[in-house]
C-alpha cells in the first residue's frame, strides 16, 4: 500500500535522500560547514593560549621516542626534612632500560642517566627545544638555568630517542 506522504526511499515523505538532496534542491554541506565554524568562531571561540598549547604539543609528537615514566618526585613521594628552605626539586624517569634522576633547583638542572652513558639532552618549552645539553661519559648533565613553565627532556643516546614526561617546573 503506497501512501501519499511515503516515497520510494524510505525516508517518510520529507523528500530527504542521502545525495543531499531536499524536496528537489541539493544542499551544500561545505557551506553549512563554513557557517557552522563562523559561528562557533563567534560564539564560542577557542582562546588563543589553548589553540597555541595544542599546536605545540602536536609539533612535538614524536613516535619513535620511547616515553620515560616519572617513577619519582620529591614533591610528592619525599618525606620533607625539617629545616630545610626551597630544597630542589629531585625527579627520576624510568623506560626499563634507562633511568634520569634529575635535580631541579633555583640554580639550574642537573642530572645523571643510568647506566652511565653519553648522551645530547634538549630541554624542551614547547615546539622547539630549550637549552641543548651534553651527558659525559659518566652520564652527568646540567644546566645554569632552571625550567621555567611546563618541561621535558629528550635524549639521543645512540640510535634511541628517549622523551621524559612533561612536568611543570
Amino acid at each position: 500500500m503506497n501512501d501519499a506522504n511515503s516515497t520510494s526511499d524510505g525516508m517518510g515523505g520529507d523528500g530527504a535522500s542521502d545525495e543531499g538532496a531536499f524536496d528537489g534542491v541539493e544542499f551544500d554541506h561545505g557551506r553549512l560547514e563554513e557557517e557552522l565554524r563562523l559561528a562557533a568562531a563567534i560564539l564560542d571561540p577557542v582562546p588563543a593560549e589553548l589553540r597555541q598549547i595544542a599546536v605545540e604539543a602536536y609539533a612535538l609528537h614524536d613516535l619513535d621516542a620511547r616515553i620515560a615514566e616519572l617513577t619519582f618526585d620529591s614533591l610528592l613521594d619525599a618525606i620533607p626534612v625539617r629545616g630545610a628552605e626551597d630544597p630542589p626539586r629531585m625527579l627520576t624517569f624510568d623506560t626499563g632500560g634507562l633511568t634520569v634522576d634529575i635535580e631541579v633547583s633555583a640554580q639550574g638542572l642537573m642530572g645523571q642517566l643510568l647506566p652511565p652513558q653519553s648522551a645530547s639532552i634538549e630541554i624542551l618549552h614547547g615546539p622547539r627545544a630549550g637549552a641543548a645539553l651534553t651527558a659525559d661519559d659518566m652520564g652527568r648533565f646540567a644546566c645554569d638555568a632552571p625550567p621555567a613553565g611546563p618541561f621535558a627532556l629528550r635524549l639521543r643516546t645512540g640510535g634511541d630517542v628517549v622523551v621524559t614526561e612533561w612536568l611543570r617546573a
